[in-house]
């Protein structure tokens, strides 16, 4: 299980860094010294050569501007404070953040709203937007694996999660989120726009059995699980990864859900009030089962999943890392990572072994970025056991794009919450700003938007704090920074 990427720009040269999980090897900070060709270089210092490393998320824990590091590890997770320059050191003990020794596989992390932290007996009607002010310190999730101390396990040993809080630059306890069923990928969403985000829960049922699912929190300040009278169905996947996107264009987001054979794509029902969903991954051709060439017929093992438009045309795709967990015999051995395409009517076709990404290593994390500032999204494959993987998108012909880079003074840099909305003809993007989601990593970058054959777009921006800009309007072919 595990490794993770973490992409993000660590000297503010404006090219994106990767730090790389190592497992029992250590981990690696590669700073991106190309330019036109992609090429990364190792900086080797003792704060990030970690053993241990399952994966890691970039988030700028302290709001001065400086990317931090949350490492997931099995055991003590660590948080690196950056330094500029892409040096970092421990700040576990300057922010009184106390690991346990856990496994750790995921993580997410939302800025929380006083008015969201409601008691449990003071919740209200969710059907209405929560106005709320601006959100002061981060609230970080760690979602945990197999309990490694069970003597019984592995199998009905899943452990649970630990949810923190800064208050005035500092972690208290953790708050226990339980039960937890093994989960590999969770991600803060704010679900039906509602003005604050629910922590959602991909579990793998290979060792929950048959007692667990996966799960939606409602965050308040003791947070609690959505039923299935409010809406929550039970359903038991072998649950990877999460990749979120507005592809169905109602301005909500979608939830693409990696597993062991088929994916679910899951889409909020029109007119409900919970978190009732339809799956729509066979009827859009995302299901994604089985290897794509070859004579191999059992099903594939899928880990990280990210939305993004590779080409350009004004569509998202969709990149499936995949790869046998080892030598399970029921599934996959040779397993081809998926590239599928969107096409106009918002199905998905696969291009995997003609983008010529179609990699039969056992690959779990990833990152679909662009790495040198062409304006196509290149991509970053972890594997296991073998070699990372670093593909530069050198297509001809592709159409206009644009970056988006959301800053706040204050807390909150990153605008983590934000909506983004861009226009252009009579296509509309719904952009959410997430930490989390992915498989053990993910990315802080910004927003990449494909736009055809426009050459400038419409963009707004909803806040955390709730404010909306007006519309503004920005030319194509630039990374631009919207600041509040």
């Amino acid at each position: 299980m595990g490794g993770g990427v973490a992409a993000f720009d660590c000297n503010q040269d404006d090219y994106p860094d990767l730090y790389v999980a190592g497992g029992e090897t250590p981990a690696k900070l590669l700073i991106n010294s190309g330019r036109q060709k992609l090429h990364f270089q190792h900086k080797s210092h003792p704060s990030t050569d970690l053993k241990a490393v399952t994966g890691a998320y970039p988030i700028d824990i302290n709001s001065d501007g400086i990317v931090d590091l949350a490492v997931l590890r099995a055991g003590e997770n660590i948080l690196l404070k950056g330094l500029g320059n892409c040096q970092f050191e421990s700040a576990n003990e300057a922010w009184k953040y106390q690991a346990s020794n856990r496994w750790t596989t995921a993580f997410s992390a939302t800025w929380e709203s006083e008015s969201s932290l409601l008691k449990d007996s003071d919740v209200k009607n969710e059907s209405k937007p929560i106005v709320q002010g601006r959100s002061n310190e981060p609230t970080m999730v760690f979602g945990s694996y197999v309990d490694r101390t069970d003597k019984d396990g592995p199998f009905g040993a899943c452990d649970q999660h630990e949810l923190y809080r800064m208050k005035k630059g500092s972690f208290g306890r953790p708050v226990m989120l339980s039960p937890g069923y093994c989960t590999l990928s969770i991600l803060f969403s704010d679900w039906k726009r509602q003005g604050k985000a629910d922590l959602r829960v991909s579990n793998d049922r290979h060792y929950y059995l048959h007692d667990g699912h996966d799960q939606l929190w409602r965050m308040q300040e003791n947070p609690t699980l959505y039923s299935k009278a409010e809406g929550w169905q039970s359903f038991k996947i072998w649950g990877m990864g999460i990749a979120s996107r507005d592809i169905t264009g109602d301005g909500l987001p979608d939830y693409l859900l990696t597993s062991m054979s088929d994916q679910k794509f899951q889409v909020l029902k029109k007119g409900v009030q919970g978190p009732e969903y339809t799956d729509e991954a066979f009827k859009r051709g995302m299901i994604a089962h089985r290897p794509y060439f070859g004579d191999e017929g059992r099903p594939s093992t899928a880990w990280h999943a990210q939305f993004g438009d590779v080409n350009n045309d004004g569509a998202d795709d969709l990149f499936i890392a995949k790869g046998n967990v080892d030598q399970m015999p029921g599934l996959a051995i040779k397993d081809p990572n998926n590239l599928l395409l969107q096409d106009k009517y918002g199905n998905f076709h696969e291009v995997g072994q003609q983008a010529g990404i179609a990699d039969i290593s056992r690959s779990r994390g990833a990152a679909l970025e662009d790495f040198n500032r062409d304006g196509l999204l290149d991509l970053v494959v972890v594997n296991r056991r073998a070699a990372l993987k670093v593909y530069q998108n050198v297509t001809e012909k592709s159409g206009q794009w644009i970056g988006i880079k959301l800053q706040q003074k204050g807390e909150n840099t990153d605008a983590i919450g934000a909506w983004i909305t861009v226009k252009h003809g009579k296509k509309t993007h719904h952009r959410e700003v997430t930490i989390g989601g992915g498989h053990a990593g993910g990315s802080l970058l910004p927003q990449h938007f494909g736009l055809g054959s426009a050459d400038s777009i419409k963009v707004q921006i909803a806040w955390p704090d709730q404010t909306v800009t007006k519309w503004l309007e920005y030319a194509s072919g630039e990374v631009w920074t919207i600041m509040k």
